[in-house]
């Protein structure tokens, strides 16, 4: 067991390792190999990485992937991804290439406002509290203009300040509920930056009202946050054709097909076993490309869930239909996603996926980033209805297998050629991989 070490953040980056070498790698030299194996050689660009958050001792790689062929209002875009699952790329390229014959897919965004909460206990009458928030809320707005000020010149800003009443769950707890407009900007930082202003003015101003006793004067914030739930930030994107236009196979005409697909997306809206898995798959579709254009996505899964369970029972982020001969597939989805700030003007991939994009504002980034999570859906669908998950994705993790057993440039050609085939299956490799590396056994 490792001691509890004292100032471990102040030792430079070689003495991080040379401390972690000692009480969790006994000295091993292929330890400290692999760390300084990942290190950028070009100083600066390494330091810049290093600078992105606390106690980095190396760099950890994610492909860097492109999946090309997405028409999205009549535009044409090859959509970054950045994503280590076996599939996800070349399921997200098929679709969009198959819609791409049929009109592509359209986007638009629904509504952009973002939310921020100042949670606060107040020791009074709630009917005090009203009539003191309606009285300085001009001043509560007023207190927060010099740093407003250049978000409201881009036509961003605060666009509403409420006062709610949560003492119905918690005894004299409140909320001031504020939503914001960041045009280009995911706006964590400005949303906190403005709450906290919020919130001092709220106590500094109940301190000065006459109407309230000392109690009353004393309000207690909690605290001042954001919120990633946005179900007020939404985009749409949906696909259609016609009947005739859906796959074919042996087993299905594209009546069936589109029967199938519509019951698939029906079971994920009633079941929550399946739902869950369902807008897995769609996350790894959306997330691929937040992780790429710099974003935040653990905030864009957490909201998306969210939304998925705002009805009281958790579903589908997608659905379908047929009305007459037409197929409909669309997405509903919050994405509070910047193009401006953060990363994006930091990491050079990320500005070099912004560029590839054509440097979308946020609202074009939010509809292609939706689009490539309903790419990803139909692509998953489309397979479990046909030839079943498997066989698609385990051709994909083949390569994965052979890298873990160093199978060598010829090696991987011939069991590519047997599994085009076969099914793959982790013992088959192995078992395939001897007979060429032992033949006579």
């Amino acid at each position: 067991m490792a001691p509890i070490v004292s100032g471990f953040s102040k030792l430079s980056k070689s003495d991080k390792i040379q401390w972690l070498a000692q009480h969790h790698f006994n000295n091993n030299t292929d330890a400290i190999s692999i760390i300084k194996r990942y290190w950028n050689s070009d100083e600066k660009l390494q330091q810049l990485h290093d600078e992105f958050t606390e106690n980095t001792i190396s760099n950890y790689y994610l492909p860097f992937s492109v999946a090309p062929n997405f028409t999205i209002n009549n535009k044409h875009y090859t959509i970054p991804m950045t994503i280590e699952e076996s599939s996800v790329v070349a399921a997200a390229s098929k679709a969009a290439k198959f819609w791409q014959n049929r009109g592509g897919f359209t986007a638009e965004v629904l509504s952009v406002s973002k939310v921020g909460q100042v949670h606060f206990n107040f020791f009074g009458e709630t009917e005090k509290l009203t009539s003191f928030f309606e009285q300085i809320k001009e001043r509560l707005l007023a207190s927060t203009e010099h740093i407003t000020k250049n978000m409201q010149k881009r036509g961003g800003g605060i666009t509403c300040i409420e006062l709610r009443d949560k003492t119905a769950e918690i005894d004299h707890y409140y909320q001031l509920h504020c939503t914001f407009e960041t045009v280009d900007a995911m706006g964590a930082n400005f949303i906190n930056s403005c709450l906290e202003q919020l919130a001092s003015t709220l106590q500094k101003e109940a301190l000065q009202f006459p109407v309230f006793s000392e109690k009353e004067k004393n309000i207690e914030i909690i605290m001042s946050i954001l919120s990633n739930y946005v179900p007020e930030c939404i985009v749409r994107a949906s696909v259609s054709c016609s009947i005739e236009e859906l796959p074919k196979t042996k087993e299905l005409s594209s009546e069936q097909y589109a029967h199938k697909f519509v019951q698939a997306v029906k079971i994920a809206q009633i079941e929550p076993y399946r739902a869950v898995t369902h807008n897995k798959g769609i996350m790894n579709g959306i997330d691929a490309v937040v992780l790429a254009t710099g974003n935040d996505f653990r905030a864009i899964e957490a909201g998306a869930h969210a939304y998925a369970a705002r009805n009281g029972r958790y579903t589908s982020l997608t659905s379908a239909s047929v009305t007459e001969n037409t197929f409909l597939f669309s997405i509903e989805i919050p994405l509070a996603l910047g193009t401006v700030g953060g990363l994006t003007s930091l990491h050079p991939l990320v500005k070099l996926a912004m560029q590839l994009l054509g440097n979308p504002n946020a609202s074009e980034l939010m509809q292609i980033t939706a689009v490539a999570g309903l790419a990803q859906n139909f692509a998953a669908i489309n397979s479990l209805i046909t030839t079943g998950i498997q066989q698609g994705h385990m051709k994909m993790h083949l390569m994965n297998i052979l890298n873990q057993f160093d199978a060598s440039t010829k090696e991987k050609e011939l069991l590519a050629s047997y599994f085009s085939t076969n099914t793959v299956t982790h013992s088959e490799v192995v078992a395939q991989l001897q007979k060429i590396r032992n033949p006579q056994t």
